[in-house]
């Protein structure tokens, strides 16, 4: 079997062509330096092909073929994409939609996860592919299903209607805690009766679309529930696997701040957590760091596998530019630096047909090995092969946390009388992008998180209350650190109704601050805001959201400079205990978040030894054997790693690569 290291492959369907295709395959694995497979994704069809028989023949052959060849397996249950016969036999299964219309068999991702009869052909299926593989050679994980939730991520069928109920009986216990939590006073929408409760969707509370109901509350909870129901569907599954294989790491493909789940409620199910890198763009290296880093605090910080990305461009965009030489392998080593201790891809040949035919893949439709994308592959495998196991496990330390949270998420994009441009994911990235042009280290944490070893904590519009996170916070400042928080923060409890109190809320005393009004204004629109900050004046655009703050014990650090709130407030510090909290009433230009999120880390001197370089990026990993420092230039698409010493002597260089070349 092969030797420890970082993980290298993906996703491998020889389902799909003869034998003689797939020795072509492995030959180009070992010149790629491959050693890592994942099968059996999509091959529920041709392993069941009808209700009562099973078929595992070619499977089984792809497995010992694997075996043979010296790789690493990462099993999958099939169970992401249903086969016609099962539609067709039970149309319950088929979802239905936010329209209310059930599907007909078709796409993947279509079953509704309340169906009995999905739950047990499923569960029945990882049954039996547990029970014959599990013990084969190489079996690095189970991968159960494939990118749960789809693109709505919800059914509104009736049997998930009476889930829903079932749901909120137990999140209630009653029809009085229910309504108040719902506030169903408004529009005279007291329930009396549990079966008076339906699903939030186009034929009842929304107007427009998913983001437009009457209800907050309903809408909230039922993304909760359906985020627990698909839950359900891979812990029914994992169940099995576990009846047979005990220790064997059990995961599913994850997406990044995909929004319909909330991969914080899953998290302490998986054994690992993983996840498909498809940013929507060239330039996405802020986003990219901060979707390893949410992945990787969803264990506690351990090191997560990137399960899938794309040799070239991926097909399911309207425009799917080809990765630029370097790009591969510059994307690559920054997951490794966020924490994966593995780099796949989707897919390893292409498809002749379907949707992603023209999806890229280690080898194109003429398996070739001599094209640039290829060799950068190999260029690639054979630099993670050089590397070895020296950062395999390492953790990625941090002082500064940022909490990303998905009921403030769904709460505060659904919540009338704001502003519907505002998007919660780009604030968030906002000030991640601040402290990721700082080089500052970062966590990306729930609102639950232990925020005990952070001296500086960022919760930019946190919407939503919940548990005990204010005295956390508050804990957080009084022993020195620092706190900052945005617009639309503290202002509903985790019900999404209003505090009865002045914004932000609970957290108002925390700030010292208050908020009187609340501006908004069309994309384009801007209000300069001038920051004062120790020695240093700013002056930057606002946009979207002006909150006029009034301070009750904060310093004013930043005021407008225009309408009828010119002076007044608009970013204020609260100096309290030994620590400091920041409140940021509007949404700052990027160099405006860039002077704030400065002015707190290097009160804690947390800024990055190469903050002044805009495209450098700094990551290090620590394990037993010592501190591995990754130098990732984003503007020449080159990487280095070194070892830091100890001592007073210099780093050793362990890796150095530019434009795909290894050096």
């Amino acid at each position: 079997m092969t030797t420890p290291r970082i993980r290298y492959g993906g996703d491998y369907n020889p389902e799909q062509w003869p034998p003689e295709v797939w020795e072509e395959d492995y030959d180009a694995f070992d010149l790629a330096a491959i050693d890592t497979l994942t099968i059996g994704v999509f091959g529920w069809s041709h392993i069941q092909p009808s209700e009562n028989s099973y078929d595992f023949a070619t499977l089984d052959a792809i497995v010992q073929r694997a075996v043979d060849g010296g790789r690493s397996i990462v099993l999958a249950t099939p169970t992401g994409a249903m086969p016609p016969w099962l539609s067709h036999r039970y149309p319950e299964v088929n979802r239905t939609d936010f329209e209310g219309r059930r599907h007909v068999y078709g796409q993947r991702h279509n079953h509704c996860p309340s169906s009995p009869v999905y739950q047990r052909l499923s569960t029945e299926l990882a049954d039996r592919i547990a029970e014959r593989y599990c013990g084969t050679p190489g079996l690095a994980a189970w991968h159960v299903a494939n990118e749960y939730g789809g693109p709505d991520g919800s059914c509104y069928c009736e049997r998930c209607a009476v889930g829903f109920r079932d749901w909120l009986r137990h999140r209630y216990g009653d029809l009085e805690g229910l309504n108040e939590a719902w506030n169903t006073m408004f529009w005279s929408h007291v329930f009396t009766d549990w079966d008076q409760v339906v699903p939030p969707n186009a034929l009842s509370e929304h107007w427009r679309g998913p983001n437009h109901t009457a209800f907050q509350g309903i809408t909230l909870d039922y993304r909760r529930f359906m985020s627990d129901a698909l839950l359900a569907n891979f812990v029914a599954e994992k169940e099995r696997i576990r009846r047979h294989d005990p220790l064997t790491p059990v995961t599913t493909n994850f997406m990044g701040p995909f929004r319909p789940i909330d991969y914080h409620r899953w998290a302490p199910h998986l054994d690992l957590a993983s996840w498909d890198n498809y940013p929507p763009g060239q330039r996405q290296e802020v986003r990219m760091a901060f979707s390893h880093d949410l992945m990787r605090g969803l264990k506690d910080g351990a090191p997560f596998w990137v399960m899938e990305q794309t040799p070239t461009i991926t097909a399911s965009r309207d425009v799917n530019p080809v990765k630029r030489p370097g790009v591969l392998g510059l994307w690559s080593w920054q997951a490794v630096a966020h924490g994966a201790d593995a780099v796949l891809y989707f897919q390893m040949r292409q498809s002749r047909g379907a949707c992603e035919k023209y999806h890229g893949a280690v080898l194109d439709h003429a398996g070739r090995t001599d094209t640039r994308s290829f060799k950068e592959i190999a260029d690639l495998g054979h630099q993670l092969q050089q590397l070895g196991d020296a950062v395999l496990g390492a953790r990625t330390p941090a002082r500064t946390a940022v909490i990303f949270d998905w009921d403030s998420w769904w709460a505060a994009e659904m919540t009338d009388g704001f502003n519907r441009h505002v998007s919660y994911l780009a604030v968030v990235l906002g000030y991640y992008g601040a402290l990721w042009r700082a080089n500052a280290a970062v966590d990306v944490v729930p609102c639950t998180a232990d925020l005990s070893a952070y001296d500086v904590v960022v919760a930019p519009a946190l919407h939503v209350v919940k548990g005990d996170i204010t005295e956390r916070l508050r804990a957080v400042v009084e022993r020195g650190g620092s706190v900052i928080t945005s617009y639309w923060a503290g202002r509903a409890d985790e019900s999404a109704r209003a505090f009865l109190m002045d914004a932000p809320g609970p957290f108002g005393d925390l700030f010292g601050v208050r908020v009187e009004e609340t501006d908004s204004a069309a994309p384009g629109e801007h209000n300069p805001v001038t920051l004062k900050l120790d020695d240093t004046s700013v002056t930057t655009p606002a946009s979207l959201v002006f909150e006029v703050l009034v301070p009750e014990g904060a310093e004013v650090v930043g005021t407008y400079d225009e309408d009828f709130y010119a002076g007044r407030a608009a970013v204020t510090r609260h100096r309290t205990g030994e620590g400091e909290a920041w409140y940021v009433g509007t949404d700052l230009a990027a160099d405006g978040l860039d002077a704030v999120v400065r002015a707190v880390l290097e009160r804690h001197d947390l800024v990055g030894p190469h903050a002044d370089d805009p495209h450098l990026e700094v990551v290090d990993r620590v394990n037993d054997s010592g501190c591995y420092r990754f130098l990732l230039d984003h503007d020449r698409k080159s990487v280095e790693i070194q070892r830091l010493s100890t001592g007073s002597g210099t780093p050793t260089t362990l890796l150095r690569t530019s434009a795909g070349f290894r050096a």
